[in-house]
């Protein structure tokens, strides 16, 4: 690869395509996105001057996008214009952002069956809106420029009900699969092609400093309303199901459920992100009944401070 070319690796649904080389006239991504909304124009006249503003417009992706964020996350204190410069100041001069949007846009199209296109992706899709603006808020904080990247913050998590801190270290490839409620603490870190559905909690324990926030592999999936607390690792190509509460690490390409999460089993595929199975299966149900049975027979559990206090574990 030479130095007038950039290399996007494409994340399809279950396996690695080969790297798309992008020369300094080609964007294969960019493309198809005008393209798509060429289409769109055609058959939705209505929304013809929605999509030449936000699509049509533009040289580049990134033009774009900084185009469609500042005008969603604009208020009257922040302006659109403001915004827009802050967004292009970035995006058209980090080549790793410029990467991580089309690596993100990619695992949207290809793992979310309810994004139509790219182009729906960039105009509509929030947890992708969410996503880029973080990117940008991350390089102004790791720039010194901390209020302003707060300020985005609080922004994005008021727009779109998603509230990533821009402390917060995340790779590439990454769904965000609808996003609401999805809270990312200041010292989590999340690896490549990992897919989250919304209402996952990337959290700490309490009012302790420090690194404290939990770590995801490349290529785990995080089920709906997952919520793992602590500097804890869940490791590459994990599974959490829906629901689950993780309090301590989780290996490698295994599947946790539950409520505090434990092991149901070990998986072979490399990435289940790419996949998009995240529920905990009938192993795991036929788990719980079997667990609930040998609580029943074993009588209610007694902890030994209530047995010192003569209390039992009923509430009145």
């Amino acid at each position: 690869m030479n130095g007038d070319e950039k290399g996007f690796e494409v994340y399809s649904k279950g396996t690695h395509k080969s790297p798309i080389l992008l020369d300094s006239g080609s964007d294969p991504i960019w493309v198809a996105i005008r393209e798509e909304a060429k289409i769109e124009a055609d058959k939705e006249p209505i929304l013809s001057s929605f999509l030449y503003a936000g699509i049509l417009a533009h040289e580049c992706l990134e033009q774009a996008l900084g185009f469609v964020l500042a005008n969603r996350l604009q208020n009257p204190t922040l302006l659109a214009t403001q915004l827009l410069d802050i967004f292009n100041g970035v995006m058209m001069h980090d080549q790793g952002i410029q990467s991580s949007i089309r690596h993100d846009i990619q695992a949207f199209k290809e793992r979310d069956p309810a994004c139509l296109s790219y182009s729906s992706a960039i105009l509509h899709l929030k947890g992708y809106h969410a996503l880029q603006a973080y990117r940008v808020s991350h390089k102004l904080w790791n720039e010194g420029r901390k209020l302003l990247a707060l300020a985005l913050q609080s922004r994005i998590s008021e727009v779109f009900g998603i509230d990533i801190h821009p402390a917060a270290k995340i790779g590439e490839g990454i769904l965000l699969d609808h996003g609401t409620g999805v809270v990312i603490g200041e010292t989590a870190v999340i690896g490549n092609r990992v897919s989250i559905l919304h209402g996952v909690t990337l959290g700490g324990t309490g009012k302790e400093t420090g690194d404290r926030h939990p770590k995801i592999g490349e290529g785990a999936v995080l089920g709906a309303c997952v919520t793992i607390l602590g500097n804890i690792s869940v490791g590459a190509g994990a599974m959490v199901a829906a629901g689950s509460l993780v309090l301590k690490d989780v290996p490698s390409h295994s599947v946790v459920a539950g409520n505090p999460a434990k092991l149901i089993r070990v998986i072979g595929e490399q990435d289940p992100s790419l996949a998009m199975k995240h529920d905990a299966t009938e192993e795991f149900f036929r788990h719980v009944a079997d667990g609930y049975r040998g609580a029943i027979s074993n009588g209610p559990s007694v902890s030994s401070e209530d047995k010192e206090k003569g209390h039992t574990n009923c509430t009145k």
